[in-house]
């Protein structure tokens, strides 16, 4: 049987509720699969046919020590999604050289626009870490002048209250297949907090976003086992690339019924090219 690693952290609070359902899908297409921790020593990763990144979700404090294990990992079995989709994938400045719309973003603390509602948060980050949502300019950049001290990148966004009502749409690829895709509630509404977290529930994806979507995964030459491209609407109600989930992201697995199963397919695809 071929034997896959689904990699993860050490979660003691066993937050990743998609591994169980993951390796159940792979297991049924005949791939017996491990859960490993990134950061184990003590794993040997060229005994496995392929080594699948998934909840590695403590990466981001770590993420030189990460992208070097990435690339041990490659140098000795098939890693997906590749080291270098992750070295570039785990830093939204990538959305600067995307050739797509996306959210409006300032790159810096200095000449903030005029804005009536501020986001700001780091390049490299994960959820809401680090993020703040204010109406004032002035601590707007004052938080992007703390995250610069830091010798962090900034990015300064507007709030787009529309996503109150329309959502956040998540679409859902693997190996480049259209999977599903889901509307998620916005982390930064009025009354929402970090702790309530994401909640989704599936979508049809209108034939604009998914147009979008593709474009932004034709223009990535390696092989994708997974992508989410989260996508919201602008105020002219076009669509524009919120952000492109290639690293380690939460797959909405549970919203579809046959996602595991489509899941499984693509990487004994991928396995046996």
């Amino acid at each position: 049987m071929t034997t896959c690693a689904y990699v993860t952290f050490d979660d003691p609070d066993g937050h990743d509720d998609e591994r169980t359902p993951a390796l159940d899908a792979w297991h049924a297409t005949g791939i017996n699969g491990r859960p490993e921790r990134w950061d184990d020593p003590g794993v040997d990763w060229a005994a496995y046919d392929a080594v699948v990144v998934r909840s590695v979700w403590d990466y981001v404090d770590r993420r030189a020590e990460f992208l070097s294990w990435a690339r041990r990992v490659e140098s000795v079995t098939r890693l997906l999604n590749p080291a270098a989709v992750l070295d570039a994938n785990t830093d939204k400045t990538y959305l600067r050289d995307l050739g797509v719309p996306i959210v409006p973003t300032h790159w810096s603390a200095r000449e903030l626009p005029l804005w009536d509602d501020y986001v700001v948060k780091p390049a490299i980050s994960a959820g809401a870490r680090d993020t703040i949502r204010t109406a004032d300019r002035d601590r707007a950049q004052a938080h992007a002048a703390a995250l610069e001290a830091a010798g962090r990148t900034p990015m300064v966004q507007p709030y787009l209250d529309m996503v109150e009502s329309e959502g956040e749409t998540s679409l859902l690829y693997f190996n480049r297949r259209f999977s599903h895709a889901v509307r998620r509630t916005p982390m930064l509404a009025p009354g929402m907090t970090a702790a309530d977290g994401v909640r989704a529930q599936s979508r049809t994806p209108a034939p604009d976003q998914v147009e979008l979507a593709e474009k932004v995964l034709a223009a990535i030459p390696q092989a994708l086992l997974y992508a989410r491209i989260d996508l919201v609407r602008l105020h002219d109600g076009s669509p524009a690339v919120i952000e492109v989930e290639l690293t380690e992201p939460y797959l909405y697995l549970r919203a579809e019924p046959e996602a595991a199963a489509r899941l499984a397919v693509a990487l004994r695809e991928l396995i046996s090219r």
